[in-house]
């Protein structure tokens, strides 16, 4: 039984690596285009982005430095993000600041929209991208479901006490980095906070589906502002945002492998996240959703404006704007 199961394995990696072979010319060329210099697209423009100092954030924001943007790593860990900030130095000739910035915390966030508001005279692009994926029930700061209070409501309040800075900087980006999962979430309004029921990969979609709900009725309400609004799905991309996620020992090799393969690296899940903070193309595009830097189509669950509207009401309300 145990060379059977080295066998299959065995197997399978060699079916792996033979699909992952056929991948590697084009990641090669990948690479080396993404570290040609920059044309200055983004010279003078200050982005802000969230979950900065690994995996996709991080080579979004390797690409706006060789860009020559002035870059804000929004980060919880701040030894993680002075590390990612030295690497990103030698990326090119853009600027790159570290300010702390915990999404589990209203506290945090709001001391850091009021550090970056004092600071800076103006806001280009906020790039929502940091979340959290799957995790165990557990709850923020201020007593919300984590991947909700994460990966929505922090957001949700990041981008609300940013919007004057945004208006006054227009034309000015937002860019939501949500997830294809969005299909399997569901948005119950008698337990937002999962506290009758908790399923980690439902609370995860129910999440992406807030993230694009918010993205839709933030760009209604910021029609006529020079403010757009977009959000994403970046693809299956290899980072560490599946920490939570166990895998049986003996099939990690397994997996290294065939995510190597078929995965996106995080440079070519960045490419979307890219496009809708620099891209011409996308100017004045607003409430659209976005993959492999095309508009792509959402289900009509994820377009019911009464959903979006109930849900931007009782988001104010949780985050404190509205008492």
């Amino acid at each position: 039984m145990a060379a059977s199961s080295s066998s299959a394995l065995m197997v399978a990696a060699a079916v792996a690596l033979g699909g992952g072979l056929v991948l590697v010319a084009r990641r090669l060329m990948s690479s080396s285009g993404a570290r040609a210099a920059g044309s200055g697209l983004m010279r003078g423009k200050t982005v802000i982005i969230t979950g900065a100092n690994s995996g996709i954030g991080r080579a979004t924001a390797a690409e706006l430095v060789r860009e020559q943007a002035r870059v804000i790593l929004a980060c919880r860990d701040r030894g993680r993000a002075e590390e990612a900030a030295r690497e990103l130095w030698l990326e090119g000739p853009g600027e790159v600041v570290i300010k702390e910035l915990d999404l589990s915390s209203l506290r945090s966030v709001r001391r850091f929209c009021q550090e970056v508001v004092k600071e800076e005279p103006h806001l280009d692009v906020l790039i929502n991208n940091a979340g959290i994926f799957q995790c165990p029930y557990m709850k923020t700061e201020d007593g919300f479901e984590m991947q909700f209070g994460v990966n929505h409501l922090g957001h949700f309040l990041l981008t609300h006490l940013l919007l004057s800075l945004l208006k006054s900087s227009a034309p000015s980006r937002i860019v939501v980095v949500s997830s294809k999962l969005y299909k399997y979430g569901e948005i119950n309004f008698d337990d937002l906070n999962s506290e009758k029921s908790y399923s980690k990969s439902f609370g995860y979609s129910r999440s992406k589906l807030a993230n694009i709900l918010f993205t839709r009725e933030l760009s209604r309400r910021l029609e006529g502002t020079g403010v757009t609004v977009n959000a994403l799905h970046p693809g299956i991309v290899r980072t560490n945002l599946g920490r939570y996620i166990n895998i049986p020992i003996l099939m990690k090799p397994l997996f290294s492998v065939v995510s190597w393969a078929f995965f996106k690296s995080p440079e070519e899940g960045a490419q979307t996240s890219i496009y809708l903070a620099t891209s011409p193309e996308v100017e004045g595009v607003s409430g659209k959703y976005f993959g492999d830097c095309k508009e792509e189509e959402l289900l009509p669950k994820a377009m019911d404006d009464l959903v979006a509207r109930k849900l931007w009401d009782i988001s104010e309300i949780m985050v404190g704007l509205i008492r």
